[in-house]
């Protein structure tokens, strides 16, 4: 850890509830993130594993509950209040969400220039710097749409990485991907925890990417952390819920309207 950076923090979910209309999404969630792990957070379409971590960076607001990040009560803060925050708690949206008119360094630069005050020039250097890091240095003057959606998303991890993150949140990274691309995204995900002490919250369909790079397991279900453990302790678990998600053998206990 750098001099004057703050010490690693604890990301606690408690008792969280969210609703759109009439429909319960989270029901009481509650989740501990340690610092500097992988937290892959799975189940059903429609369970909430998207909505949790959106209200985690203040793109939705929690009906009930707390959302505490070290010290800090995220929930309750304000839109000006949360802007320091996302500048520490990066986001990797399902689409690359890149700006196809600016090369590959000129989005990830982008950032630096509008949060650092960098100059084009300088913020550029630290634009190919990091795309290196994610192995799309020779990309760097490419247009996005002359680029596969495994090296848009890349490129987007690097612009994600540029104000240095003590958290990412990675929505569903591998969707689209080939195997190979999608492989290459899962060593990217725990190299930033393993080299870079990131902590890294992963919202995935892809069972392979879940049990590859995963501390812990989180397993939503009708609205709340019906699971959490290792990705051992998950593949072992005689829970049929569980099993059922894993094995995809319906055994009609997860068919529940809502969720």
């Amino acid at each position: 850890m750098s001099a004057g950076a703050a010490p690693p923090r604890t990301i606690r979910f408690d008792d969280v509830w969210k609703s759109f209309g009439d429909k319960a999404v989270l029901c009481g969630m509650s989740l501990e993130i340690r610092p500097g792990e992988v937290m892959c957070i799975i189940g059903t379409s429609g369970v909430g594993k998207s909505v949790a971590i959106k209200l985690l960076i203040g793109l939705l607001r929690a009906d009930r509950g707390e959302i505490r990040w070290g010290d800090l009560r995220l929930d309750s803060m304000s839109e000006p209040e949360m802007i320091p925050v996302r500048k520490r708690i990066g986001m990797v949206f399902q689409n690359a969400t890149l700006f196809d008119s600016l090369s590959l360094a000129e989005n990830v630069a982008l950032p630096l220039r509008v949060h650092k005050g960098m100059r084009m020039r300088e913020a550029l250097a630290e634009a190919r710097t990091r795309l290196d890091q994610v192995g799309m240095a020779e990309f760097a003057g490419r247009r996005p749409a002359e680029l596969s959606d495994g090296m848009r998303k890349r490129a987007a991890i690097a612009r994600t990485l540029t104000l240095d993150p003590e958290v990412v949140l990675f929505d569903e990274p591998t969707t689209g991907l080939d195997p190979v691309s999608a492989r290459r995204i899962d060593r990217l995900i725990a190299k930033l925890s393993d080299d870079v002490g990131v902590t890294s919250i992963v919202v995935s369909h892809d069972l392979t990417t879940i049990f590859t790079i995963a501390d812990r397991i989180a397993f939503l279900y009708q609205g709340r952390v019906h699971v959490c453990g290792t990705p051992a302790e998950l593949r072992s678990s005689v829970d049929p819920v569980v099993q059922q998600f894993i094995t995809g053998q319906s055994s009609g206990e997860m068919e529940t309207p809502g969720f």
